[in-house]
């Protein structure tokens, strides 16, 4: 296309090899083109783009002194990733990025070979770097071979303890291994936190500076004769400067802050540590987000995710909506009860504007914590404001949840504290593809003792489970909701509490039920509206809970119907699994129902629309359909059957 930028340097690099052979001006004016390239290609297909602008003089650094993929450099999340892929043979594909058959948005190991460890949660980089290290010296020989590990984290992920479980072990372990720490100070939403603002302190009181072994602690680096003197130089300014003291302590050799726009120290700093280095590196990076690109800079989160764009406005083309998002209606109804009730208070863990506790926090700030991306304490901090006599609300996304799982095990379930999870993003989520999917947390929620496991099939619903979840304060509860909007039903005034544990029957029909739990139901309601003009008048019912299930309601399908289908967005284990153990109990398959369970596919969905991953899940409305009619024996038009 004509409007895309000029890149004469780009378009001689298809792989980082052939980077080796440009002088450091001609690495300074690449970088300004992979940031063009970025820009470019983010407009047309909408992502992550301020951390990848952030990165990428660093990206070209990394990729000049180090040989990828023999040296294996592992991006924590992969938000950042995008000008690493432009670099690695993928740039005639960044077009694609998070369509349907096109690249992942983040790190992928079956995509490229340059993509040595896969990534989309955070805090992870660090252990798979050291895992590296370790099978290089042990004599591990992938593909590729294994050279150096490096692990680009930032300081947002910085945050969680799994960063330090693995500098720790870095540190004792001593092998060869450089993290460098991205510090934008923001990840999504600003960074919370102790560490934050010691980062903070770190360049706020010292001028960006290149390698300064004496002060910054990397003596090791320099040539033998200066040592000695470094030594006690480092001593004396430890009492003028933070410093590198806490890094240094955990065992790593520390360089920094250096300026990370600043292309001739990168260079300097990356070629030195590589050359000299025997044990773990810390090189403290500054950047900005969003960096060279204004309506980026100038937005609240720097451009961390956007929809396709205008490159000369930067203004998105988003299409309109519908019907409220199903997190904006959990944002202001729990806005709603806080303001009702001063005992209900809010936590998340590093994402308050993904999960609608933006809103609480605005008018409710000292009630709601956003502790950082640490979902495990944030679970934990949690139980115990239950066990202090708070009402909270855990406002996570299925997948992240999953991080906390011991701690809802531990610390919630087995006390009975009652700690209410709000699960967005339940089920498959799109663009973000599988690391993001809320494919498990049915299963592994619906199997803890006491617990109540609520899902809602319409916006409407979410009000009431809310309700219901705040009412509850003898036990944990959970109510799980999908991304994006919901499907336009009118919206109650405030939420009613429903009866625990039961159902509700939608319409009444013969022969086959169609047990719904979650957003499924308005597809089973579209299948069964296609099977009535067949002469089938299936029954739908909404089972609302998984935990503890309606066991009048099921037992009544069973017995008045040839077959029963549940339906949920979840995977194999979860409701359908807990309803055939009460059919089973109940003796109630010795008597001849049918039964069949919708589920996830026992498989790793790839990135497409939320539409055509439920398709490719065979849990569309026509794939309902067929499910009817081949339980039920009927024969489908052009179809051959066995």
């Amino acid at each position: 296309m004509s409007d895309r930028p000029e890149t004469p340097i780009l378009d001689r690099v298809a792989v980082p090899a052939d980077m080796k052979s440009l002088s450091d001006s001609e690495l300074e004016r690449l970088a300004h083109e992979v940031r063009a390239e970025t820009i470019s290609a983010v407009s047309e297909t909408g992502g992550h783009l301020g951390a990848g602008l952030g990165v990428v003089e660093l990206t070209v650094a990394l990729h000049a002194v180090f040989d990828a993929p023999k040296d294996r450099i592992v991006w924590d999340v992969g938000h950042q990733c995008y000008p690493h892929k432009i670099l690695t043979g993928r740039r005639d594909r960044i077009r694609t990025l998070r369509c349907e058959g096109g690249l992942s948005g983040f790190t992928k190991r079956s995509e490229s070979p340059f993509d040595p460890f896969g990534a989309g949660h955070s805090s992870t980089s660090i252990s798979a770097a050291l895992g590296f290290s370790v099978a290089r010296d042990l004599g591990g020989a992938p593909e590729h071979g294994i050279g150096d590990a490096v692990a680009v984290i930032g300081d947002g992920s910085m945050s969680a303890g799994m960063a330090f479980e693995a500098m720790n072990n870095a540190g004792h372990l001593n092998r060869r291994l450089f993290v460098i720490l991205n510090d934008n100070d923001m990840s999504i939403a600003p960074p919370v936190g102790a560490l934050s603002s010691y980062l903070s302190r770190l360049y706020a009181e010292e001028p960006f500076q290149e390698l300064k072994a004496a002060a910054k602690g990397a003596v090791s680096l320099l040539p033998e004769p200066f040592q000695e003197g470094a030594r006690r130089a480092k001593e004396m300014v430890k009492s003028m400067t933070v410093g590198g003291t806490l890094f240094e302590e955990l065992g790593f050799s520390y360089v920094g802050p250096i300026d990370g726009h600043d292309m001739d120290s990168l260079l300097s700093v990356l070629r030195t540590v590589h050359d000299r280095a025997t044990g773990p590196m810390l090189i403290h990076v500054i950047t900005k987000k969003g960096k060279g690109y204004a309506p980026a800079e100038a937005a609240r989160d720097r451009g961390h995710a956007t929809a396709t764009f205008d490159v000369a406005s930067g203004k998105q083309h988003k299409a309109p909506s519908n019907a409220p998002s199903y997190t904006s209606v959990f944002g202001k109804e729990l806005v709603r009860l806080a303001t009702e009730d001063d005992k209900v208070c809010a936590v998340t863990a590093a994402m308050p504007d993904g999960t609608g506790l933006n809103l609480m926090a605005e008018r409710y700030p000292s009630r709601c914590f956003d502790v950082g991306i640490a979902e495990q304490h944030g679970v934990t901090f949690a139980a115990a404001l239950a066990a202090g006599g708070m009402k909270p609300f855990c406002a996570m996304y299925s997948t992240f949840l999953q991080r906390g799982y011991d701690q809802v095990v531990h610390d919630v379930a087995v006390q009975r504290l009652p700690v209410r999870f709000a699960i967005d993003r339940a089920g498959l989520v799109g663009a973000d593809g599988a690391t993001h999917a809320g494919s498990f947390d049915i299963a592994f929620l619906a199997n803890l003792p006491d617990i109540v496991l609520m899902a809602a099939a319409d916006e409407a619903e979410l009000m009431h489970m809310i309700a219901t979840a705040h009412s509850i304060n003898d036990r944990p509860s959970a109510f799980r909701y999908p991304r994006g909007e919901g499907v336009g039903v009118e919206l109650p005034e405030k939420g009613e509490v429903l009866e625990i544990g039961k159902g509700r029957m939608i319409r009444e029909g013969s022969r086959v039920a169609i047990l719904s739990f979650g957003t499924r139901l308005s597809e089973a309601e579209a299948a069964a509206e296609a099977l009535t003009a067949r002469g089938i008048t299936p029954t739908v019912a909404d089972a609302r809970f998984a935990k503890p299930l309606d066991r009048e309601l099921i037992l009544s399908l069973a017995e008045h119907h040839e077959a029963l289908i549940t339906i949920e967005e979840g995977a194999v284990g979860g409701f359908g699994s807990h309803v055939a153990q009460l059919l089973a109990e109940e003796g109630v398959f010795d008597t001849g129902l049918k039964f069949r369970s919708m589920v996830l596919p026992d498989t790793f969905i790839d990135h497409a629309s939320p539409a055509r991953m439920y398709e490719d899940a065979k849990l569309s409305a026509k794939d309902i359909e067929a499910k009817v009619l081949d339980v039920l024996g009927v024969a489908q038009i052009g179809e051959k059957r066995a």
